[in-house]
C-alpha cells in the first residue's frame, strides 16, 4: 500500500489531533506533549471521543449493508480497532478505502496495520483535508468515481475554522461524488455542552490547536442540498439508522449525520 514512500519524519515537539484523539481513546500511540493537552481536558472529552468512534462504526457499516463499497476516509487518525475498513470488509470483503491523514505516525501505523482482505483493498495518501483536489485525484486512482462511494469526515471539520472555508472545502469533495453517495460527517457542537466546549476549546488553544465547534445549523450547512438518511441530524451517540442507538450514560457533544447525494 505504501512501498517506496520515504519514512516521514514525525515532529514530537506539537501535539497533533490524531494523537490527543489517540489518548482520549485509550491508545498508546502518542507522546508527552499530546498527552499534556488530552490530560488537561474534561471526562467528557474521552466520552465523545468514544461515542463519535461508535457513530462512525454504526454509520461505514450501514452503508455497507446499503450496498456501499467503497470509502474515502478523510482525517483517518491512528489505526484504533475496529478501523473502517475492518467494519465494512467484515460486512463486503471487496470493498476499497482510502484513508487519508495530515500525521506522519498514521503512515507509519497504516503501513503495519490497515491490512486489507484478499479480495478488496486500502490505500493511503499523507494529505490534509485543506487540500481536496490532491486527496481527489490520488483517490481516483484507487477508487470507481463512477460509481457510489461515502465521504468519511468524522470528527475533522471542526479543525478548520471558519477563514479556511470548511464549507467550501466540503462542497468540493461532495461535489466530486456521483449520485447515491454519502456523506457521513461529524463535529463538535459549541451548543450541545457549552461550558465544556468552552474547557476543551481552551485546552486545545493553550497547545497550539485551534477548534471550531459548531451549532447544531451550522453543522447542518455541510450537508446542504443532501438528503439526511436514518434519524438525521442527531447527536453522535444518538444516531442510528437500524434500530435504537445504545444506550449512553453522557452525552457525545457531537452533531452527527449521515446523507446521501441525489
Amino acid at each position: 500500500m505504501t512501498a517506496g514512500i520515504p519514512k516521514p519524519q514525525v515532529d514530537t515537539g506539537r501535539p497533533h489531533p490524531a494523537r490527543v484523539y489517540d489518548h482520549l481513546l485509550g491508545g498508546k500511540d502518542h507522546y508527552l506533549v499530546d498527552s499534556q493537552v488530552a490530560e488537561q481536558l474534561p471526562p467528557e472529552a474521552a466520552n465523545g471521543a468514544r461515542h463519535n468512534r461508535a457513530f462512525m462504526t454504526r454509520a461505514v457499516a450501514h452503508l455497507a449493508r446499503r450496498g456501499i463499497d467503497q470509502f474515502l476516509d478523510i482525517g483517518t487518525g491512528i489505526p484504533t480497532a475496529p478501523n473502517l475498513h475492518q467494519v465494512v470488509q467484515g460486512i463486503n470483503p471487496r470493498a476499497r478505502i482510502v484513508y487519508t491523514d495530515n500525521d506522519p505516525i498514521v503512515l507509519r501505523h497504516a503501513e503495519a496495520l490497515l491490512i486489507s482482505t484478499p479480495e478488496g483493498g486500502t490505500d493511503y495518501i499523507e494529505a490534509d483535508v485543506r487540500e481536496p483536489g490532491r486527496i481527489l485525484s490520488h483517490a481516483r486512482d484507487f477508487l470507481d468515481f463512477d460509481r457510489p462511494l461515502a465521504l468519511s469526515l468524522v470528527a475533522l471539520m471542526h479543525f478548520i475554522p471558519e477563514e479556511q472555508d470548511p464549507y467550501g472545502i466540503v462542497a468540493t469533495l461532495v461535489d466530486a461524488l456521483p449520485s447515491g453517495s454519502y456523506l457521513v460527517l461529524s463535529n463538535a457542537g459549541s451548543d450541545v455542552l457549552p461550558e465544556i466546549a468552552a474547557k476543551v476549546t481552551g485546552e486545545y488553544a493553550r497547545g497550539g490547536i485551534r477548534l471550531a465547534f459548531r451549532t447544531r445549523a451550522e453543522v447542518a450547512r455541510f450537508f446542504d442540498g443532501l438528503e439526511l438518511i436514518g434519524p438525521g441530524l442527531t447527536t453522535a451517540h444518538e444516531w442510528s439508522a437500524d434500530g435504537p442507538a445504545p444506550e449512553a450514560a453522557m452525552n457525545s457533544g457531537m452533531h452527527a449525520g449521515v446523507a446521501r447525494v441525489p
